[in-house]
């Protein structure tokens, strides 16, 4: 995505086009409560839920949500395996509802390593969306951004020049997408921590950066509008000067 692809609103503001998240928390907010990590895992999965369908509502046309990182597969196996199954039974819920709401969805990362139920469930939700426009909404799953661009390097055709746009592409390629979501606008990320962990690093080469105190079972549409408030108040100038300077 070009730099002047974003959206443009009526008071000449941008809006984020492309919104990601790293929604963490969610085993810090179980355990403030003294319930187990999986408890918080299925309150994460309600907000997910709620800001999907703020998100449509608004004027993001993609949003990307960090589910399940390539690092998290060293948590102990029986929180691993509940995510895993909260993940799949995620989808059969979901996906009837994306359909209905016009929300297309997609996986993105490895399908190696992950179970054959869950690969056909996850093929199942993207053929059953595929033709839905509202909102794109992407799931990152077993997903390592230095991972990836060492896959998409390894493909890159030997001794012929590779270019930023055909790099692009191969990333995509690896990770079981079809490019369109393009850069990210805005990233958020939940639970006070203030790092990107590994996610969408050649995406998020110009994303504006906002870091919520809040855990991702209390983040709500009210924190996702703060967001974009504040990333609507930030000039973006991609190498180059401020408007302000300019004028």
């Amino acid at each position: 995505m070009s730099p002047t692809s974003f959206q443009v609103s009526a008071d000449n503001r941008r809006y984020p086009g492309h919104v990601a998240i790293i929604m963490d928390g969610n085993g810090r907010w179980a355990n403030q409560r003294g319930k187990p990590r999986t408890a918080g895992h299925l309150a994460g999965a309600k907000t997910v839920r709620e800001i999907v369908e703020h998100a449509r509502r608004s004027s993001v046309r993609c949003l990307t949500l960090y589910a399940f990182s390539s690092d998290n597969w060293s948590r102990p196996k029986d929180e691993v395996d509940a995510l895993m199954r909260l993940f799949r039974r995620h989808l059969a819920a979901e996906t009837p509802k994306c359909v209905e709401n016009d929300i297309r969805m997609s996986v993105v990362g490895r399908r190696d390593r992950i179970s054959p139920e869950l690969c056909h469930a996850i093929r199942a939700a993207e053929e059953a969306t595929i033709d839905c426009e509202s909102l794109h909404l992407r799931l990152a799953v077993d997903y390592s951004a230095r991972d990836t661009m060492v896959r998409a390097a390894a493909a890159a055709p030997v001794g012929s020049p590779l270019s930023r746009d055909a790099f692009a592409e191969l990333l995509a390629e690896v990770n079981h997408d079809d490019g369109s979501a393009g850069d990210v606008d805005l990233l958020i990320r939940t639970g006070g921590e203030q790092r990107l962990s590994d996610f969408l690093l050649w995406e998020c080469a110009y994303a504006e950066l906002v870091f919520s105190r809040r855990m991702w079972p209390e983040f709500g549409t009210a924190d996702f509008d703060a967001a974009v408030e504040d990333f609507r108040a930030r000039d973006r100038r991609f190498g180059g000067l401020s408007k302000a300077r300019m004028g």
